[in-house]
């Protein structure tokens, strides 16, 4: 990358700070700038920029209102951007993704199988969220289309949503602001706790339960988590070994879980009776893991004494007044009528610096898999990169051939590579896809055609890229 290519990526990252004079604290963004220094150290003056060919080439699509800093990063690379601020219909997105070479989407946006059958361009597919249920992943692999996500921008913006709701659910505040609304004076100390001295239970230990586990003890409470792996503790935290261990003790139940078979209705009608008579229940973390006819169930007898959700099996596909009805999820208005039930619409990781720092993760991710092949961080390929090339390195080309795992492709490969000297090569697979990136010098642009030609002739390829 050039001093000038530098420079504008720098200048990209440090727009995405700008915020207006009576904006809150910008110290979550901050603190992701603060880690760009040693992100950017190996792009020195002396290293070559690789392109797949001309940039103004390169189309992006980009839904669901993605930030604008990924917007820029993208244009700063040269690339073509096509942007909507929602989803689009399965029949106008099929269609707009036909040529694309990257597309960034967020929750809403769903990319089957069919969809991305029609992308014959598309190399690359980023998840401005952390997500990423919303792809087929395998169906993308098998496509040689390698999916990014963010799994690490929002965590502190949906840990401060939960410790919010504890609060809220703990003193019925929801209730008491709806009844003043309507002009309802109802001042009452009822069942309304302080959370000091209570135990938060915390399903899933990763980037998000973690940072809820440090925000919840310091304010007075106990932290114990269940998850399926050992995990080190942060704080006075304790890992659990059983499931209804921490529903038996906890006072407040968070869920920060992935989408998976196993975690489906991982809160159902036996675990919402192994919990501490009036629990507190709380998802931010995806639809399905709840149950919730079985909630509304245990909210009627009293079993659960509130619950806060910002997720649900269907969720609307885009804004819009009467969106959230019975026609999406049959026990809507059920569920509406409950007390102390705070629903929120998917807003966990919707705040100004989530969202900053999200496009420039995500782009950043793509645009270093477009220009350079790296696919490290990717959540449906092998992770592989090699270290960049220098400037007095000419007539030097990089190979990226993804190819189905099977043996002898690598030897084949390489005796097509083998009439040129092989500087660097490395190669990796995940599953049924390997992915291997290889630099070889003395190639002038005969050389690239025929090379492009013998190995799209191999029956094991997926995609080739040469990047010049």
């Amino acid at each position: 990358m050039s001093a000038l290519d530098m420079n504008n990526l720098q200048n990209s990252f440090q727009q995405a700070l700008n915020v207006s004079p009576g904006a809150v604290s910008t110290s979550p963004t901050q603190s992701f700038m603060n880690t760009i220094p040693k992100r950017l150290e190996n792009f020195n003056s002396n290293q070559k920029a690789l392109k797949p060919f001309s940039t103004g080439d390169i189309k992006i699509l980009l839904l669901e209102n993605v930030n604008q800093t990924a917007i820029d990063i993208f244009k700063n690379q040269g690339y073509q951007v096509d942007f909507y601020k929602s989803s689009l219909p399965e029949a106008e997105l099929a269609e707009k993704i036909k040529d694309v070479h990257a597309i960034g989407i967020r929750s809403k946006t769903q990319l089957t199988e069919k969809i991305l059958q029609q992308a014959k361009n598309l190399v690359v597919v980023g998840c401005f969220c952390i997500g990423t249920n919303q792809v087929d992943l395998a169906a993308a692999a098998r496509l040689g289309i390698a999916v990014f996500n963010s799994p690490f921008s929002n965590s502190r913006s949906v840990a401060e949503l939960v410790i919010a709701e504890i609060i809220i659910l703990a003193r019925q505040v929801g209730d008491r602001s709806i009844e003043l609304h309507t002009g309802t004076w109802n001042k009452v100390s009822a069942k309304c706790w302080e959370v000091r001295g209570k135990t938060l239970g915390i399903i899933g230990y990763g980037h998000i339960g973690a940072q809820l586990s440090v925000l919840a003890e310091s304010m007075g409470l106990h932290v114990i988590y269940y998850d399926i792996v050992t995990i080190m503790s942060l704080g006075t935290a304790k890992q659990v070994s059983t499931l209804d261990e921490l529903l038996n003790n906890s006072d407040f139940v968070t869920l920060h879980v992935p989408e998976t078979p196993e975690t489906k209705n991982i809160l159902s009608a036996p675990q919402f009776a192994a919990m501490k008579h009036g629990a507190y229940v709380i998802n931010a973390s995806r639809g399905t893991v709840v149950d919730i006819p079985a909630l509304i169930q245990a909210m009627k007898v009293g079993k659960v004494a509130g619950a806060a959700l910002d997720v649900y099996p269907q969720e609307p596909a885009k804004n819009g007044s009467g969106a959230f009805s019975n026609e999406l999820n049959k026990w809507t208005s059920e569920l509406v009528s409950l007390p102390n039930v705070l629903l929120t619409p998917h807003i966990g990781g919707s705040t100004e610096e989530a969202q900053s720092s999200i496009g420039i993760e995500v782009s950043t991710a793509l645009s270093k898999y477009i220009n350079e092949g790296n696919s490290t961080g990717s959540v449906n390929f092998p992770e592989v990169s090699l270290r960049a090339l220098k400037l007095d390195q000419e007539n030097t080309v990089r190979v990226l051939y993804i190819h189905k795992n099977v043996p002898g492709v690598l030897k084949t490969v390489n005796n097509i590579l083998s009439d040129h000297n092989i500087e660097k090569q490395f190669s990796d697979s995940n599953g049924e896809i390997a992915y291997l990136m290889a630099d070889i010098s003395s190639v002038n642009q005969d050389d690239i055609k025929l090379i492009y030609d013998q190995l799209n002739e191999t029956t094991e390829k997926i995609r080739i890229r040469l990047l010049y």
